[in-house]
């Protein structure tokens, strides 16, 4: 059964496989976009990857479509065969791997400050389900090869192929400590909101503008301090340090204790809606679905979202 020694530099970049799979699938940038939970310019930038390093075109425009080249055509016949034969090792490997734990995968910011404290809860109602907790940081396509289950933020609901139940609003919400408000619970108007240090997301470059846009106060804004989660973000402003721009149930506690407060009552609903997400094929498994039945009663169970949302603003990146 041994073989030779495989030449992995040879080997395509790997992560870009499913974006050009579904493009040449779909003939469509956009609609692979949607099919994976991706952004329009992430499948773009994988695609660039492989002809970088292929070192020829791929696809060619057509209108709005993308056809894809002799290139691309010979490429995709040799991925799909690959794929589906990794599909097939690994289902084989899931049937023969009953007692695996449960694989949940999720961002930093839903981690930490959603589910991790509610998992417990979970354990002791199913006992006899293991959990593996998975989080990432600016990776936002669900690792259906590596995760059974995953809560991730969709501007739009995915392909057929996944299961997908929507939990909660993706909700912009201005929160900080009321000691940056010297004691008060609300600023006086979006004017004096924007005089404040405003966290803003690398991810999430627009978002202040359009919270500002909605609230009838247009500015352009330069946030003065930028970071890489929402998860920083509330502990900056847990500490005084400024106002974040909460877009989820991830600081409810807090608001409840006083800690945080709601620094203007304005909100912006956005397109889309975080959820529980995994492959349609899973959905049958009997763990998936306790987990996701136990993951809606948690949602349910949530305060409802602040503030008076207004109409929702261009979509943009998920947090």
């Amino acid at each position: 059964m041994a073989k030779g020694p495989i030449d992995l530099r040879k080997l395509p970049p790997l992560k870009a496989l499913k974006g050009f799979e579904a493009a040449t699938r779909r003939q469509s940038v956009r609609e692979a976009a949607d099919e994976l939970c991706l952004t329009h310019p992430a499948i773009s930038h994988q695609i660039q990857l492989l002809e970088s390093d292929l070192g020829t075109q791929l696809f060619s425009r057509d209108g709005r479509s993308v056809v894809p080249t002799a290139a691309g055509r010979l490429f995709y016949r040799h991925v799909r065969e690959a794929l589906d034969v990794l599909i097939a090792g690994a289902e084989a490997v899931r049937q023969s791997s009953a007692n695996r734990p449960l694989r949940i995968q999720t961002y930093v910011t839903a981690s930490i400050r959603w589910l991790a404290r509610r998992l417990p809860d979970f354990a002791s109602r199913h006992p006899d389900i293991a959990l593996l907790l998975t989080t990432c940081a600016v990776d936002w396509e669900f690792d259906e090869l590596n995760a059974d289950v995953g809560i991730v933020y969709c501007e739009t609901p995915p392909d057929p192929h996944f299961f997908w139940q929507p939990l909660f609003p993706y909700r912009l919400i201005p929160v900080c400590s009321p000691t940056l408000l010297g004691g008060r619970r609300t600023v006086t108007g979006a004017a004096e909101l924007a005089t404040l240090p405003l966290i803003s997301i690398y991810t999430e470059a627009r978002n202040w503008e359009a919270w500002f846009e909605s609230a009838g106060n247009p500015v352009t804004v330069a946030p003065s301090i930028v970071v890489d989660t929402l998860a920083v973000a509330l502990e900056m402003a847990l500490a005084g340090r400024g106002v974040a721009l909460m877009n989820g149930p991830f600081a409810a506690e807090e608001l409840a204790a006083g800690t945080l407060v709601q620094a203007h009552a304005h909100a912006v609903d956005c397109p889309g809606a975080w959820g529980v997400i995994c492959r349609s094929d899973r959905h049958a498994d009997r763990r998936v679905q306790a987990f996701i039945d136990w993951l809606v009663a948690e949602s349910a169970s949530e305060p409802a979202a602040a503030g008076q949302p207004d109409s929702p603003p261009p979509a943009r990146r998920r947090a």
